[in-house]
């Protein structure tokens, strides 16, 4: 799996954003905001050897990805709910769950969903669909 990006020029800078994530930052050269972006992510993650690769795009996209995706549904749990203002009981009851801990456990990287529960998960964290499209470069 992998999340979109995008790159813009913005005055002297090359400012990147991965939405979906809510991680921006900004570089003086377009490889420099790779890699700064990339850094950013691993630092708000903040697990001990997560890493980020970020797969440049056609245009003002690109693309991170990263072996560890039990992470990084993780962190994106995380960040939908809090930019959703949920609680775990909430986002749980919305599930039909009777304890937020079955939850919390997608949240802490302790359980990986399928894609289907993946789907439920992000209906009860935000109410929003996501779009899946194809990857702009080979795996």
């Amino acid at each position: 799996m992998r999340l979109e990006g995008k790159v813009s020029k913005q005055g002297k800078y090359w400012a990147v954003d991965v939405p979906i994530i809510g991680v921006f930052t900004q570089g003086h050269t377009k490889k420099e905001a790779f890699e700064m972006i990339a850094d950013a992510i691993e630092a708000v993650v903040n697990k001990d050897g997560f890493k980020v690769k970020v797969y440049p795009g056609h245009n003002d996209y690109f693309e991170i990805g990263t072996e560890d995706q039990r992470t990084l549904i993780a962190y994106l749990l995380r960040w939908q709910r809090a930019k959703s203002g949920l609680t775990l009981t909430e986002v749980s009851r919305r599930m039909g769950m009777k304890s937020h801990n079955a939850y919390a456990r997608y949240e802490q990287g302790k359980a990986m969903p399928t894609l289907d529960q993946l789907n439920r998960l992000f209906s009860a964290v935000c109410g929003k669909d996501f779009v899946l499209t194809e990857c702009a470069t080979p795996v």
